[in-house]
């Protein structure tokens, strides 16, 4: 006789979910985080993750009521760890009593082990093997494919927590209109009249050339008529700036050192971002800004957007492929279709 899902089972009065990673790979989670909210209404949720995301916390209050910093894993790569730090990370945790500890970090090779330390009644994740379950572990096999809110969704459902939809989102606050307001950086800017390009990601390798952007920027302003603004984080500022070097057409140069809040009330008024497969574009996604996102390391099933009408998904690692984003910007911005857009075989990437 089949067990009933663990959701189903437990009193769960308090759960922790530990999933330290950065900002796209955060927001891929929101529909699992809601859907464990709905699951248990009641429970003190409380998320362990990278120091940073303590203000994801705060934006999803709605489903996170605590946030407790990761001091790091050996292992890990995401950050330094912070020895130091540990045992009273872990004396934390444990002093919760939680009643229950989820994983959400991957396929559990490693965050089982550091699940494991924070001493729920009952611990939860994945795994790359058979199935595990006893009194005080539930153990799935790691989904191997879909895209990731898909996967998180699928561990979410095995657990007992029901879909409560499948789309990300990115609450903005009026802080964050207040902090783009005192930037002034979209003084000038009137909604819809303009394209947001996002040159950067966390890992330059990820990076289109400044000089294809600056090619693809230039001409959708000359096309549509639209202000380029280029976006980014302070670090980016010099990136942005060469993009701007490249182009013919005037570019405003926004990038600067604001929050992602802040970034994100200037793309919500934009018509179209054009970016690198990074955590802006699942912003997009959930601010349900049409996109075309140019992935050329990443897994791009797993990694784009799942609205793949409104975020058009390019594979080009050689950066040979500008028509191909030009043609697809096209669209988004037009709401006509290239010709060939199914005669690649691709779809729905291209």
């Amino acid at each position: 006789m089949n067990r009933r899902p663990l959701l189903h089972r437990l009193d769960v009065r308090s759960v922790a979910v530990f999933r330290a990673l950065q900002l796209g790979d955060m927001l891929c989670a929101v529909p699992a985080l809601r859907a464990l909210r709905c699951a248990a209404p009641e429970a003190h949720t409380i998320l362990v993750g990278l120091p940073w995301a303590s203000q994801f916390a705060r934006r999803f209050h709605h489903y996170i009521d605590e946030f407790i910093a990761f001091p790091g894993h050996p292992m890990l790569p995401e950050q330094q760890v912070r020895h130091a730090a540990l045992p009273g990370f872990y004396a934390d945790v444990c002093s919760r009593k939680l009643s229950l500890a989820i994983q959400l970090h991957g396929s559990g090779d490693i965050s089982n082990e550091i699940v494991t330390g924070f001493g729920a009644a009952t611990m939860a994740g994945c795994t790359r093997g058979a199935t595990v379950c006893s009194e005080t572990t539930t153990l799935l096999p790691f989904p191997e494919s879909g895209a990731e809110p898909e996967r998180l969704l699928a561990i979410m459902a095995e657990l007992g927590a029901d879909r409560m939809g499948d789309y990300l989102e990115f609450p903005l606050t009026p802080a964050d209109e207040q902090e783009l307001a005192d930037s002034g950086v979209a003084a000038r800017l009137a909604p819809g009249r303009y394209i947001c390009i996002h040159p950067g990601a966390s890992h330059r390798d990820k990076c289109w050339p400044a000089r294809r952007f600056a090619e693809v920027a230039d001409q959708l302003a000359a096309e549509f008529g639209l202000d380029i603004v280029l976006t980014g984080s302070a670090s980016e500022v010099g990136l942005a700036a060469q993009v701007a070097s490249h182009m013919r057409a005037p570019a405003i140069n926004a990038a600067a050192p604001i929050s992602v809040g802040a970034m994100a009330c200037l793309m919500r008024r934009a018509r179209l971002l054009v970016c690198n497969d990074t955590g802006v574009s699942h912003i997009a996604a959930g601010l349900q800004l049409k996109s075309v996102v140019i992935f050329s390391k990443a897994d791009i099933a797993r990694w784009s957007p799942l609205d793949r009408h409104s975020h058009r998904c390019i594979w080009d690692p050689d950066a040979e492929r500008a028509a191909v984003v030009l043609d697809h910007a096209r669209a988004l911005l037009s709401g006509t279709e290239p010709d060939n857009q199914r005669a690649t075989g691709m779809w729905p990437y291209w």
